[in-house]
């Protein structure tokens, strides 16, 4: 590690994001957050809340080996290539616990958080975190051109016009977020929000051992007459498949979850399964 804090990485990654930003600052109020599944396992078999409470900290997919979109943190995997290009190479040679972390501002003040599609939790980060993250709209494997820091922010706008215009989804809307250095969840995080269908279960007790405030959001929950409205969003057999693991003629995250740790199911298919969970649910 580093011992000069100003050379570190982390600090040369934001230095160089903000040599390519510019207008108005950020809204100090806003928020950034990172969307996860909280019942999910770790690469090494944990639980993912309880390897958290044993490390204290949120790391990134090349620490741990886990995502909740693609799978491509490692040299010369496209996530490593995106990282190199938006950053200017700082990370090329770092560890993998020196790289960042992703989320999105939610500038929107969603109930879910400011990214759902990659899960149903959030992490909300506390203010002071705003200083050391940069931002980029669209999303980092689209290639983007357009960037951002708390006090050069231009990426408001273009989010707002293609959404309004249709030109996204509202999965897709989001600014993503990229937290420098390390992200300690006692200090760092105002609270982690789960979704209601976890209360009295091991995702919450694991939760409370967190060292950080837990809350709840509204929940979101999807009904099988709702869904099979549905089969163009991610295609008829990912309706199909919500069609069988529905319970009481439902979804919600719960029930996700237990057939994602079952292992009888294609990971990549229970993931689009959630898409429309998120992008059509409606509150709990």
């Amino acid at each position: 590690m580093n011992a000069d804090p100003l050379r570190s990485p982390a600090a040369r990654a934001v230095r160089h994001v903000a040599a390519l930003s510019s207008g108005p600052a950020l809204d100090p109020g806003l928020r950034v957050t990172l969307n996860f599944h909280p019942d999910r396992r770790t690469a090494d078999g944990r639980a993912i809340l309880d390897a958290m409470a044993e490390d204290g900290a949120y790391r990134s997919q090349f620490a741990t080996g886990t995502s909740n979109g693609g799978l491509t943190a490692h040299p010369g995997g496209d996530r490593w290539l995106w990282e190199s290009r938006i950053f200017g190479g700082v990370y090329d040679t770092a560890d993998a616990d020196e790289r960042p972390v992703y989320g999105a501002l939610d500038f929107r003040r969603k109930p879910l958080g400011a990214a759902p599609r990659f899960g149903s939790a959030f992490f909300r980060l506390s203010a002071a975190a705003l200083a050391r993250t940069t931002f980029c709209y669209p999303d980092s494997w689209l290639s983007p051109t357009a960037f951002g820091v708390a006090t050069a922010m231009p990426l408001i706008g273009p989010a707002v016009a293609d959404s309004a215009s249709g030109r996204t989804d509202a999965l897709d809307d989001y600014v993503e977020a990229q937290v420098h250095g390390p992200l300690l969840l006692a200090g760092d995080v105002e609270a982690l929000v789960l979704d209601p269908c976890f209360r009295g279960t091991g995702v919450e007790a694991a939760a409370r051992r967190l060292p950080c405030p837990l809350a709840w959001h509204q929940g979101v929950t999807l009904g099988v007459g709702e869904l099979v409205r549905h089969r163009e969003f991610r295609g008829p057999e990912i309706v199909d498949l919500g069609l069988r693991l529905a319970v009481d003629g439902r979804l919600d995250p719960r029930i996700l979850g237990d057939a994602a740790r079952s292992g009888g199911h294609d990971p990549q298919q229970l993931k689009k399964v959630w898409h429309l969970l998120a992008r059509f649910g409606a509150p709990a």
